[in-house]
């Protein structure tokens, strides 16, 4: 390991430069990388420079030494990292969603210029890029991505408005962050996926599709224009993904097995959109693009961040989306910065109707 940025995560720096002694080293502020640089210099270690803030996440990725870089920083704080990444010709290894709905187009024109891959981490677009090896990108009718479902996928719709911030975060299949798992149970997670599937694979809004999987075996598929469906079935384990971006075009051996047995029973149906209007709204900021996919992520973390807060009710989430969408001018961000600036638009919007 080259560099690392690790957020607020203090302990966790520690313990993985301890490790693995990289170079260099990232945290959110100065002092969080001071206190770093302390426990480092107490545990005699030398040779790591500690950096913070957006212009340490910024040197971490475009370090010479890096060959590879994986972006994951949740939300849009990983972007310009990510962007800089790119225009050094680091090849990419994408584990951050929002990146690619608010910033795609920059970030997709970027790499086509300077033929740098963009390998998708999140298990869903992992399998879709998995299942595209076999065809030609005019060959592709439909990319299906499937979906759990949540928590909430059989519970009446009467029942919504009760619903608490620890039920939840209980998703029954991955374990997640609390704005990820959220996201998972509103089906907006799905949404960003939608938008983040046209940007990597150059297709429309209309060639991605959403099914409802509840064994969450099969991670995604893609259906020819032949009539031909193709699709990626593995344990549900994020190291298969990881280690895919990691080892492309190459697939090195692993312990990493799956169980024919539990492919006795397989489920896939519709989603609700009455249930989950948030995937409605994805699919219609997905067909605007620019300014309305930043919005819908920029109004959803706010929103979340207020119902984790006991602020709002869950389906105060979408309502939230949904006001910030319908204010929100059609653009098309150019910059990085335009991007960031929309963004913090979309957010004060976000706050300001949360107020009233």
């Amino acid at each position: 390991m080259a560099a690392l940025a690790a957020g607020r995560n203090v302990e966790e720096a520690f313990a993985q430069t301890l490790r693995w002694r990289p170079r260099l080293v990232s945290l959110a502020t100065e002092e969080l990388a001071a206190e770093l640089s302390t426990k480092l210099k107490e545990a005699g270690v030398s040779g790591v420079e500690v950096v913070y803030g957006t212009a340490g996440t910024v040197a971490c990725s475009t370090l010479p030494e890096a060959d590879f870089v994986v972006s994951a920083i949740v939300g849009v704080a990983g972007l310009e990292a990510t962007h800089a990444a790119i225009l050094a010709g680091k090849p990419i290894g994408l584990a951050n969603k929002e990146c690619m709905v608010a910033a795609g187009e920059i970030l997709t024109r970027a790499a086509r210029e300077r033929n740098v891959p963009i390998l998708p981490i999140d298990s869903e677009h992992n399998a879709v890029h998995q299942c595209l090896r076999v065809g030609a990108h005019s060959e592709v009718k439909t990319i299906w991505l499937t979906a759990s479902g949540g928590p909430f996928r059989k519970l009446p719709l009467a029942d919504f408005a009760t619903i608490t911030p620890e039920q939840a975060l209980k998703h029954p299949t991955w374990v997640m962050g609390r704005r990820i798992t959220i996201d998972s149970a509103t089906m907006l997670n799905k949404g960003l996926e939608i938008i983040e599937a046209c940007r990597l694979f150059d297709v429309t809004s209309a060639q991605v599709r959403v099914t409802v999987h509840p064994q969450s075996t099969v991670h995604s598929l893609v259906e020819y224009v032949d009539g031909s469906i193709l699709a990626q079935i593995s344990v549900t384990d994020m190291r298969l993904p990881i280690l895919y971006a990691l080892a492309y075009p190459e697939r090195p051996a692993s312990t990493l097995t799956f169980d024919l047995a539990t492919l006795s029973h397989l489920d896939f149906e519709q989603p609700d959109l009455e249930r989950f209007p948030c995937l409605r709204l994805a699919f219609a900021a997905a067909e605007k693009g620019g300014a309305h996919c930043i919005a819908l992520n920029a109004a959803d973390e706010v929103a979340v961040e207020a119902f984790l807060e006991r602020r709002i009710p869950f389906m105060g989430i979408p309502r939230t989306i949904e006001r910030v969408l319908a204010a929100t001018p059609e653009a098309h961000p150019a910059t990085i910065a335009e991007v960031l600036a929309t963004d913090s638009e979309a957010r004060q919007r976000a706050a300001a109707f949360l107020e009233q």
